[in-house]
């Protein structure tokens, strides 16, 4: 039997293999990966690189999406991005915009306002750079429901609440026992209105909603609270005894720790803040793990197929880490690639490093394991 050759064994190495319960991707690796794109698309304005991290994102879904239900939100997310940027473009057109122009475009009936709305303008001249301003805002903004909306795609909502640190177990009850009630009154609704049509029955208008609406919310209830009572069953809700004193440093910790992260997130998206952000970022993460670590004593529970965070799963979260530290570096150094002029009016031009930074995001579409694929259609015989 002849041994492969060294580059062969590199490409099975490097071979992205088929996901399993044991080796699947964790759902906290993809939020990573996700937030990376975010921070970076939040560091700038040009419309070439939103584009560029739009299409990273969305590869990215193709390549290592499932069938499951929620891997379906990513189009919903993209048509709730380009809606953003739509109403952007309308209130600047109609309460116009601080952005100076030269070049206008047509003219609105102003409508005439008390001396209290000074400063607030209907109507009056629109510009093409204030268009432009209000296009590469909106632009702006809907990159980041993008990027959200990936890791929505991508991240098992099950998965996810299963890692949430022992001193969150409550919270991860409740979400489970609410996650439960929207797919079962979906379900319930399907089920109904395919009986009423097997009925004869109309399936629409408001008297067959009242009559399906009692039964579904009825149905969808009683489903929700068989799964808390099968959790209390199985031991969630017990505590264990915790000294006075260490609750209180568990609560100081986690909270002042979530602040410091909040304070630190903004930061690092807001355009003055990466001198703070990162710092703060750093210092209320290790309060807040700090605290948790603490708050974990209170739970006498044991964690069933723990998720395992491989060398794939750390290539994907710092993909997007890596993006993230280099348009903020890009920020520092050449600010005016990043920020495309309005005034006066220029065309935005691709920054060459930036660019190949954002393409280290699509890393994950290559060494993350590749999703089952759906089962054939039978063909009829």
């Amino acid at each position: 039997m002849t041994r492969p050759t060294a580059p062969a064994r590199l490409r099975h190495a490097l071979s992205a293999p088929d996901a399993t319960r044991g080796n699947a991707t964790p759902a906290g690796a993809w939020w990573l990966w996700a937030l990376g794109l975010a921070t970076a698309a939040s560091r700038t304005s040009n419309p070439l690189l939103l584009g560029l991290l739009v299409g990273v994102a969305g590869y990215v879904v193709a390549a290592r999406r499932t069938d499951a239900p929620w891997a379906r939100s990513y189009g919903a997310f993209v048509r709730l991005g380009l809606f953003v940027v739509a109403v952007r473009l309308v209130f600047s057109v109609v309460l116009g915009s601080p952005v100076p122009g030269t070049h206008p475009l047509f003219t609105l009936p102003e409508v005439p306002l008390p001396g209290w709305a000074q400063g607030v303008r209907l109507g009056g001249r629109v510009t093409a750079e204030q268009l432009v301003f209000a296009l590469y805002d909106g632009a702006k903004l809907a990159t980041l429901l993008i990027c959200v909306g990936a890791a929505n795609a991508l991240a098992n909502p099950a998965r996810l609440l299963k890692s949430l640190p022992g001193a969150l177990y409550e919270v991860g009850v409740a979400v489970v026992v609410a996650m439960t009630f929207a797919p079962n009154m979906v379900a319930d609704v399907a089920r109904l209105r395919t009986a009423r049509r097997l009925r004869g029955r109309p399936t629409g208008g408001i008297g067959a909603v009242l009559q399906i609406g009692l039964p579904v919310l009825e149905g969808a209830l009683e489903r929700s609270v068989a799964v808390a009572a099968s959790m209390d069953a199985r031991g969630y809700g017990r505590t264990a005894q915790v000294p006075p004193g260490v609750r209180r440093t568990t609560h100081v910790l986690t909270l002042g720790g979530l602040l410091g992260v909040c304070a630190g997130t903004y930061g690092l998206l807001a355009a003055q803040g990466a001198v703070y952000g990162l710092p703060l970022l750093l210092a209320g993460l290790a309060a807040a793990m700090a605290g948790l670590r603490l708050g974990g004593r209170r739970s006498v529970r044991t964690r069933y197929r723990p998720d395992r965070w491989d060398v794939r799963a750390w290539f994907v979260a710092g993909s997007g880490v890596a993006v993230a530290a280099a348009m903020i570096r890009a920020g520092a150094t050449t600010p005016g690639a990043l920020h495309p002029g309005v005034v006066p009016l220029t065309a935005p031009v691709l920054p060459l490093w930036p660019a190949a930074a954002v393409l280290i995001g699509l890393l994950p579409a290559v060494v993350a394991p590749l999703p089952p694929s759906p089962p054939a259609s039978k063909e009829s015989a």
